[in-house]
């Protein structure tokens, strides 16, 4: 109740942030040596919503933007808004279908395949589906599309983002966006094989598995970055509370009334800010760091989560054992 009061007051917190701030107000004040040096930004789930206001609140400062997209048409048409509110931006447009392990591995290679640099991963897309459907890897698609999709790009990117902080000496960041619903789940709601292949499906219960998921990875991986002592950073982000307190699915994915511009901010915060140098598998609440459940807190559940996801991929593409 507080939270939520807080939320609806806009009151700021420590950041100087809160609810009420916009994506492209905290991109403006919050952007970290964007004038004198162009950065590269990979955002997923760009064509719309959350992510759509995201890339055009970068863009406007000056970072390049890469579009992975399952709809290049759309894309497209955020292409042609973008440079039409800023006809300097540079916006790479490429395709992908998250829920794809195949997809997202050949994604990782053209994008590699460009030889550009690497600053800012946003792992912004997501689904929630009612009903029960399976990915083209027979996983369900909720936990498919907002988890192991975005797990295997990290995975794939992390190294170029590596190589990029030390030839540029900017610290990379990669942004994962969670939800505050990640708390609905409870430790005996949340193994492995059963998300990957429900008997008994709920698709709330499927979102917020994944959201806590990707949590989860950012915890981990923040401490094996940390132990490269690499300048790259790893948080969880939830966008904050939609005023309407509306959603609707429309082909599967989360929208709603000013969900997009309000939303965006926490991740420009996190991805721009000098603020966050150097804090690394934290969580942010409307531009500011709060506490997340017990269980998405849990390092032995993260490290668990990690190794039976490297495991499964490894078997999926690569045929070969962890």
């Amino acid at each position: 109740m507080k939270e939520t009061l807080r939320y609806l007051a806009g009151i700021v917190g420590p950041s100087g942030y809160g609810s009420k701030s916009t994506a492209e107000q905290v991109a403006h004040s919050c952007s970290y040596l964007v004038d004198s040096q162009r950065l590269t930004a990979i955002i997923t789930g760009a064509t719309s919503g959350i992510g759509a206001e995201t890339a055009r609140a970068v863009a406007k400062r000056g970072v390049r933007v890469v579009i992975p997209a399952r709809d290049i048409k759309k894309a497209a048409e955020l292409k042609e808004r973008i440079r039409k509110d800023n006809p300097n931006a540079e916006v790479i447009l490429c395709e992908i279908d998250l829920s794809s392990l195949a997809s997202v591995k050949r994604f990782c290679n053209e994008f590699l395949a460009l030889g550009l640099p690497l600053n800012i991963l946003i792992n912004n897309a997501g689904i929630f589906s009612q009903k029960l459907e399976f990915s083209e890897d027979k996983f369900e698609m909720t936990f498919a599309t907002n988890y192991l999709g975005h797990y295997l790009l990290t995975e794939m990117l992390i190294e170029k983002m590596i190589e990029t902080a030390e030839q540029t000496g900017i610290q990379g960041r990669i942004i994962n966006l969670s939800s505050v619903i990640h708390s609905w789940v409870g430790r005996d709601c949340f193994h492995f094989n059963q998300m990957l292949h429900p008997i008994n499906y709920n698709g709330t219960r499927a979102y917020a598995q994944s959201k806590l998921a990707t949590i989860l990875h950012a915890k981990e991986i923040a401490k094996q970055l940390k132990a490269k002592n690499a300048n790259v950073t790893i948080n969880a982000v939830h966008p904050g509370i939609v005023k309407t307190g509306i959603f609707r699915a429309h082909k599967g994915f989360i929208t709603g009334k000013n969900l997009h511009i309000l939303g965006a901010s926490t991740s420009c915060y996190v991805a721009l800010s000098p603020q966050v140098e150097g804090m690394s598998g934290k969580y942010f609440v409307d531009c500011n760091e709060r506490n997340c459940s017990v269980l998405a807190n849990d390092e032995s559940e993260a490290r668990r989560l990690w190794r039976q996801t490297r495991a499964l991929i490894r078997r999926r593409l690569y045929q070969t054992p962890c």
